[in-house]
């Protein structure tokens, strides 16, 4: 097989975010926008999951094990058994570039550790409901200059809507 078949088969390489976790697990919300979410969530996991290689991190971990022990342990549930990226010192460098040179304020230290863990794997994808510090376009701007000051490439930043395949 070539290197170019080989490229053909495999998987998209995906960081899931915390949102992603939580909207899947969440029990159905009342406001319109978040039911919708969660909706599009759920079926973006039933039918796009096995198309995908997910990946997390500690930071996905920590953020899913806050808050009601019912619904950390749903959302520890779902995300077992998913590869977990390691962290190493360039991530730690990134993430603080982020925030210290970067669009992210400091209250957003933990979404510039899921940009540097998407971006220092070399992830296809990062999927996000984070559309204030994540997947915002204006600051995905920013951040994009960054990363290429830096040498590095940005996964594409997207809702699990717009990764919904076909």
């Amino acid at each position: 097989m070539s290197d170019d078949q080989g490229a053909a088969l495999a998987k998209p390489r995906v960081y899931l975010e915390t949102t992603v976790v939580s909207y899947l697990t969440a029990e159905s919300s009342r406001d319109l926008i978040q039911a919708a979410h969660q909706h599009i969530t759920r079926e973006w996991w039933a039918k796009r999951r096995s198309d995908l290689d997910l990946f997390i991190s500690q930071v996905v971990i920590n953020e899913v094990s806050e808050g009601d022990p019912g619904a950390a342990q749903r959302r520890l549930e779902t995300i077992r058994g998913l590869p977990i990226l390691d962290l190493t010192e360039g991530i730690s460098e990134l993430a603080q570039a982020l925030v210290a040179k970067g669009p992210l304020p400091e209250k957003a230290a933990d979404d510039a550790f899921h940009l540097a863990f998407a971006t220092v794997h070399d992830m296809d994808y990062l999927v996000t409901w984070n559309c204030k510090h994540l997947a915002n376009a204006e600051m995905l701007r920013q951040v994009e200059r960054l990363l290429d000051e830096k040498g590095y490439g940005i996964p594409r930043v997207c809702t699990p809507e717009e990764l919904m395949g076909e």
